[in-house]
């Protein structure tokens, strides 16, 4: 299963997500390759497109960004608002296979 823990609601100050859907094992894994693409895509933005460095690290079935401010937390808003929506829709669809919660900051 993958995890999705997002740190605060708003603003949110990053993600940490973990694990493999293993929905098919004996294929391409499209629920990884969804959950994957979108993380990367948002890590991308907020640091190549916005410039900041974030807590950043990944490893294969362990993605970590974490913002070190509010006022950094304020400015990606949009963008980490977005990965919540779309992960929260792929969760909706594959609720075997995704879990998201929330934790302080």
């Amino acid at each position: 299963m993958i995890t999705v823990r997002f740190f605060g609601k708003k603003p949110i100050y990053g993600f940490h997500i973990t694990g493999h859907s293993d929905a098919n094992p004996d294929g391409p894994e499209v629920i990884c390759a969804g959950v994957s693409s979108a993380a990367y895509m948002t890590a991308n933005l907020i640091t190549e497109v916005i410039g900041l460095s974030p807590e950043l690290s990944a490893e294969d079935g362990d993605m970590l960004l974490k913002l070190k401010t509010e006022q950094e937390a304020i400015r990606c808003e949009d963008i980490l608002q977005g990965l919540r929506l779309h992960l929260s829709s792929l969760a909706e669809q594959y609720p075997k296979y995704i879990k998201l919660s929330y934790s302080e900051v």
